[in-house]
This record gives structure tokens, C-alpha cells and sequence, in this order.
């Protein structure tokens, strides 16, 4: 693809259709990045070694791509925030990380039992259709209430639902909650929980949270990480309620 001189010292090439590289003297000093996530939003990154090359990454991609725009970046990186915001871009809401003990004696889910004529299913015990059932249900709820932008990959795409990631709430031959469990090289990660809105308010997540939570435990797994939007204050309470611990947030900019 033809480059674009914004400048005699640097010069950004569009390498892909999504794909841009800042070049000063023939050296990629910057690369810049649009992905589609499966909700339809158009996510933006850019790895630039200096101001400059971010600057006019960012110029040519904005230039290129379709509006709205959206980044995710770390609250503690005070400069890639602000180049952010040189471009443009504004706050639209904040995601809380945190680090959840998995033994029960500190979790105190211990005695956290499932209601009455609820039963949880462990990990790989989950059958394909009444999962899908229930995760098309998620997503009608998600899609009639808070919507997507507030939720957590995981339950954005049509995904073929792997059931060794899934531990599952039962009651009266239908699944009416989920708890999915992402693991990644050093910590697993509780992706989502969910639990269907005539079911809420009985203590199913909790009890989907102290079986997962046990299972890593007993699996020598001493925290798992689970990231929650500030806005949700009943994820915040069920899991600052068991202790964990904040250990940095992130912030989605957008673009209009």
C-alpha cells in the first residue's frame, strides 16, 4: 500500500486493511491496530516508541476508520492516556481488576450453599443444549437491560460453548446460572457470571462462586483475576464481600 509523509522524519504506512506502521528511517517505530470485537465495536491500539509516531498513527487511523471508536488502556499508564486524549477520546467507563482468593477459610464461601431445589454442576458436567438455552437467555437480558457495552467479552460472540469452562446452576431441568472460568498462563480468570433474572437475588452466584472458587482451590490455584465494571455495585459487593483485593482498573475511551 501507498504511505502517507505526514512529516519529513516520520512516515505511516497502512500495511493491512487494519494494520498501520509508523517508519522513521526505514525503522517501525510504531504499529497501529483496529480489531471488530464480536458486539460490533471497533477497538483501536497503537505501540508507538515516542509522541510523535503515536500522533500520527493516530491521525491516520482516525482518518481511516469508521466512528464510533473505542480503546482500552491501563488507569496507571498516565502517558498512553493522555496521547489517547490528545486524539480525542473520552472516558466511558472504568473496569475494576482484582486479585479473589480461592480458599474458602479466607473467601468464607465455606457455607455458601445453593438454594433450596438448586443444584450446581462441576466444571465439564454441563450439557450443550440447556447451556445454550441459558446463554441465549444471557444475552436477550444483557440486550433488554444494561447492554453490551458493559459486558465482558466473553459473552459477546456466538462462541460453540465449551462446558470444561462452565460450571452451572440447575433447578427443575433447566439451567438457570453460569460461571465461566478462563485460564490463562500464570491465573485463571473468572470471565462471567450470570444467573437468570427470575432466579436473582437467591444467593445462586454466590454459590456458583464458592464451587468454582473451591476447584481452584483444591487445584493449588491460590487467586484467580476477575475484572468488574465500576457501574455493577452488585458484582463489586459479591466480590469485595469475599475478600478480594483491587489491584488496578482500566479505562474504555471513546470516540463519536
Amino acid at each position: 500500500m501507498n504511505p502517507v509523509d505526514f512529516s519529513h522524519a516520520v512516515l505511516i504506512s497502512r500495511i493491512a486493511a487494519r494494520q498501520w506502521h509508523a517508519l522513521e528511517d526505514d525503522l517501525v517505530v510504531g504499529r497501529g491496530e483496529a480489531s471488530c470485537r464480536p458486539d460490533g465495536r471497533m477497538f483501536v491500539s497503537v505501540d508507538a516508541w515516542h509522541g510523535t509516531a503515536f500522533d500520527r498513527l493516530a491521525e491516520a487511523m482516525l482518518a481511516a476508520l469508521p466512528r464510533p471508536l473505542h480503546t482500552l488502556v491501563d488507569e496507571a499508564d498516565l502517558d498512553l492516556t493522555a496521547a489517547w486524549r490528545r486524539a480525542g477520546f473520552t472516558t466511558r467507563r472504568r473496569e475494576w481488576e482484582y486479585a479473589v482468593p480461592t480458599d474458602p477459610r479466607t473467601t468464607g464461601l465455606d457455607s455458601a450453599l445453593p438454594p433450596p431445589g438448586v443444584t450446581i454442576k462441576a466444571f465439564g458436567r454441563a450439557e450443550q443444549a440447556p447451556l445454550r438455552v441459558l446463554d441465549r437467555t444471557v444475552r436477550d437480558q444483557v440486550e433488554a437491560g444494561p447492554g453490551w457495552q458493559d459486558m465482558p467479552a466473553e459473552i459477546l460472540a456466538d462462541p460453540v460453548l465449551d462446558p470444561s469452562k462452565y460450571a452451572v446452576a440447575a433447578q427443575s431441568g433447566q439451567y438457570v446460572g453460569l460461571l465461566r472460568v478462563a485460564t490463562v498462563t500464570r491465573q485463571p480468570r473468572i470471565g462471567l457470571i450470570a444467573v437468570r433474572a427470575e432466579c436473582q437475588r437467591r444467593g445462586i452466584a454466590r454459590a456458583l462462586l464458592a464451587h468454582a472458587l473451591g476447584a481452584l482451590h483444591r487445584f493449588g490455584k491460590e487467586t484467580a483475576s476477575a475484572e468488574v465494571t465500576e457501574s455493577n455495585m452488585a458484582a463489586t459487593a459479591l466480590f469485595e464481600g469475599i475478600g478480594a483485593r483491587r489491584t488496578g482498573s482500566n479505562l474504555e475511551l471513546g470516540l463519536s
